[in-house]
């Protein structure tokens, strides 16, 4: 259960970049999401408390409600997850805005449990209209994530921000982020996805605006798509040719759930495919 330097992540990382490798990084809600995941060889494995219950059969987005306590949950989910992973640096989601956490200790507690860096998770940036301005006015808002991004750079932990915007984008890279990841929304398909959504051409022309905001501020900001219409191997080949700036692609659903899915569905309908001997 190594925990890994977030130099040697980035240095990694850069070669890839240069190499024309993506950069792949996958949510991990139970532990053999996780042992899978390594197996296929990615890059990132992430633990935050959307997994949970997505692979209960419950949307992601019951991770942004009042069902449990974010941050407990993840630490919860370390003893299940992080034993498993022998070669793969594992994140942490951190729920940035929550009063009640003492933000310095807790992060540096997930940082000696093993996790190499943390995201923000769960965000309000998924939230919008008249309830996203009246939790912005009463304290729970965006600028709490990423003062708990500048905190996790500070302990030198690798810090993996969902950005909603350009503006958000910037002030991210001025915190410290080292990945970038554009966020198009809840990831569509399957059982349990959203229906609604951008297109892949809509979601490449907005990882770039917010990737060159970014770079405006650091050039060395890593960028890696997630969510939206973002959800096939197809569906990232698309992206990745036709971004002038995404080096890869951060999966949850589309890397735990859509496959599990398919698979115990198709696999089932084998076993009911068969005959038996008449008696």
């Amino acid at each position: 259960m190594p925990r890994f330097e977030r130099a040697a992540i980035l240095e990694r990382f850069q070669a890839m970049i240069a190499r024309g490798e993506p950069i792949i990084g996958g949510g991990a809600g139970t532990g053999i999401s996780a042992k899978c995941e390594e197996a296929g060889g990615i890059d990132l494995i992430i633990v935050y408390n959307s997994g949970r219950y997505r692979m209960a059969g419950r949307a992601s987005s019951a991770g942004l409600l009042a069902y449990g306590n974010a941050n407990d949950i993840v630490v919860e989910m370390a003893g299940e997850i992080l034993p498993v992973c022998k070669k793969t640096p594992v994140i942490a989601g951190v729920n940035g805005t929550d009063p009640f956490v003492i933000m310095p200790v807790f992060l540096k507690q997930l940082k000696e449990l093993g996790f190499s860096g943390v995201q923000n998770f769960p965000t309000v940036g998924i939230i919008d209209g008249t309830f996203r301005i009246s939790l912005e006015e009463t304290g729970i808002n965006y600028a709490s994530e990423i003062d708990m991004i500048r905190q996790a750079h500070e302990l030198d932990l690798l810090t993996t921000p969902y950005v909603f915007s350009a503006d958000e984008a910037v002030e991210m890279a001025k915190a410290g982020a080292d990945i970038i990841v554009p966020h198009m929304g809840v990831t569509t398909g399957g059982s349990i996805g959203a229906t609604t959504s951008k297109t892949l051409a809509q979601s490449v022309a907005l990882i770039d605006d917010w990737a060159e905001a970014a770079r405006r501020v650091r050039k060395d900001v890593i960028i890696i798509a997630h969510g939206g219409p973002i959800s096939s191997p197809e569906d990232v080949d698309f992206v990745l040719r036709n971004s002038h700036h995404c080096n890869g692609f951060y999966g949850a659903s589309s890397v735990e759930r859509l496959p599990v899915e398919i698979a115990i569905t198709n696999h089932i309908k084998g076993f009911k495919s068969l005959k038996a001997r008449k008696q």
